[in-house]
C-alpha cells in the first residue's frame, strides 16, 4: 500500500501542477527549509540558503514563496520567533533567547518578537508562567 502524503505534500503537488514546476524543486527547497532550521542561532546569509537549494538568489526566492507563501526571510524570522516563543516557555532569560534564535541584537529581537506575537519578549514570558 502507497505511503499516504501529509497535506503539506498533497499541497505542494496542487501548487506544482498548477505552475508547471519541475518535481525536483520541492527536494531542493526542502533542503534549504532543512538547513534553515538546523542553523537557527547562526546569522544565515540568504545567498547561503539558496546555495543549499542548487539555485540563484533570485529563482530560490520565487520558488520557495511560491512553495510556502512567504519569503525566505519572512519564514526564517518565523522559525526564530517560534524557537524563541519555546525558549521563553522553558524560563530561558530574554537575552540568552535573543543569541540562541540568531538575533545579535536585543533591541531587534524585540521588535520582531513583539512584532509576530504582540507582545514583548518579557511579557510573553510572564504571561506563559500563569499557564
Amino acid at each position: 500500500m502507497p505511503k499516504q502524503k501529509t497535506s503539506f505534500e498533497r499541497h505542494v503537488d496542487r501548487i506544482n501542477k498548477e505552475i508547471y514546476q519541475p518535481a525536483y524543486y520541492y527536494t531542493q527547497i526542502r533542503q534549504s527549509r532543512t538547513f534553515m532550521k538546523a542553523n537557527l542561532s547562526k546569522k544565515i546569509e540568504l545567498e547561503e540558503i539558496a546555495a543549499t537549494a542548487y539555485m540563484s538568489t533570485f529563482h530560490f526566492i520565487r520558488i520557495f514563496k511560491l512553495v510556502y507563501g512567504l519569503t525566505p526571510r519572512e519564514y526564517l524570522k518565523g522559525l526564530r520567533i517560534d524557537r524563541a516563543k519555546e525558549l521563553l516557555k522553558e524560563g530561558t532569560s530574554v537575552t540568552q533567547t535573543c543569541f540562541e534564535v540568531g538575533y545579535e541584537s536585543l533591541p531587534t529581537f524585540s521588535r520582531a518578537f513583539k512584532k509576530g506575537t504582540g507582545h514583548s519578549p518579557k511579557a510573553y514570558q510572564e504571561l506563559n508562567k500563569a499557564i
